[in-house]
């Protein structure tokens, strides 16, 4: 992946924020603005979520990968998938890390190339309960394995080193992602102007000071900084379905039209409660987006719920598609994606821009199964 990142103060991190972060008064928020925010454990829902992409202007052989749900854990549970194309469309996996995905050839004198893919999903809130440590412990081999660097998240240098120093004193694992968390939310902030999710590329982010980004640059900052200190964490990626049940806009999807809703979350593996649920990035969402004033101080009556919640919980109208890294996609001549939860497309010019849905045109739709 090409890295293109934003410029920015070269100081060191907390010095940028504080320049663009200054504290905002908790009496400037007007009582109207409180809301709750607190998922609780909840009954399974159903969701069908359709992909379609339309070539629509096709120049030579096109190949499109379509990322499908291929996560099975207590928050979600990946039924069955089907597609129809008038290409050579087939299920297929990257290889090494278990990602499924449609694959899809279409030959240069195609007609008007399309694919449509339709996946069930089963989904639910998550919330951890600090009082109980009842999960037994995974395989160390898994362990180790959400401990390794990735091309843009390595885990030394820069990364290491400011790990070590927010969790300066930290004697648990609970404790390493505590502070990790906080130093996300109070230093980092969602910046608007970057594409898509971002590219999560955390050792530049570290190096220029430049902390503002979107989900995949966030919440992948959060897993380097675990994993640097031991802590195994990953990325999961995804994309929101449905309107928050909390009402609050930026943590909801629109069924009817989801390019755009993309969004990527986050685990850390912590002892006796095993994967538990992080996303500090949808803490800065909220601070930055979520009224027409940034927010900028986390005991706002709107932040306050949604900082405490996303460290352990997050809402079950979201569907996660994998937790993989570096993805070689099957017969692709293009590099590994950093991520894949974007359809993504390549013909005899190259790859496709897959954040330009209407370029190259794809639409997303949900559809919630009531039993």
């Amino acid at each position: 992946m090409t890295t293109v990142r934003r410029t920015f103060l070269k100081n060191s991190a907390a010095a940028a924020v504080a320049a663009v972060l200054p504290s905002l008064s908790f009496a400037q928020t007007p009582a109207a603005s409180r809301r709750e925010f607190a998922p609780q454990s909840s009954p399974w829902r159903t969701f069908e979520v359709t992909t379609r992409v339309d070539i629509i202007k096709p120049i030579g052989a096109t190949q499109v990968w379509l990322p499908v749900p291929s996560v099975n854990s207590d928050y979600q549970q990946s039924q069955e998938s089907s597609f129809f194309s008038n290409g050579t469309a087939r299920m297929t996996q990257d290889g090494t890390q278990g990602v499924k995905m449609v694959m899809v050839e279409f030959a240069a004198d195609q007609a008007k190339p399309f694919v449509e893919l339709t996946s069930r999903v089963q989904t639910q809130n998550r919330v951890t309960d600090w009082a109980r440590k009842t999960v037994p412990a995974e395989s160390a081999d898994t362990l180790h394995y959400y401990t390794r660097p990735t091309a843009l998240i390595p885990t030394d240098g820069i990364v290491r080193k400011t790990a070590l120093a927010a969790t300066q004193g930290a004697k648990t694992d609970v404790q390493k992602a505590q502070m990790l968390y906080d130093w996300i939310v109070v230093n980092t902030y969602r910046e608007p102007t970057v594409r898509g999710c971002g590219e999560g590329d955390i050792k530049t982010m570290l190096e220029t000071g430049n902390l503002g980004g979107k989900c995949a640059d966030l919440n992948a900052l959060f897993v380097g900084l675990c994993r640097s200190v031991g802590v195994p964490a990953r990325d999961v990626y995804g994309i929101r379905l449905v309107p928050s049940e909390f009402g609050y806009k930026e943590l909801s999807g629109n069924p009817a039209s989801l390019k755009g809703a993309q969004h990527c979350r986050s685990e850390a593996y912590l002892s006796g409660y095993g994967w538990v649920a992080m996303d500090p990035a949808d803490v800065a969402k909220v601070m930055r987006l979520e009224t027409t004033d940034w927010i900028k101080n986390i005991t706002n009556p709107l932040v306050a719920p949604v900082n405490k919640a996303l460290f352990g919980g997050w809402e079950g109208n979201w569907m996660a598609f994998n937790t993989a890294h570096d993805v070689v996609l099957p017969k692709s001549k293009g590099e590994a994606l950093g991520f894949f939860m974007y359809p993504t497309a390549e013909n005899v010019e190259g790859r496709f821009d897959s954040y330009a849905p209407d370029d190259f045109k794809y639409q997303i739709t949900a559809k919630e199964i009531k039993a």
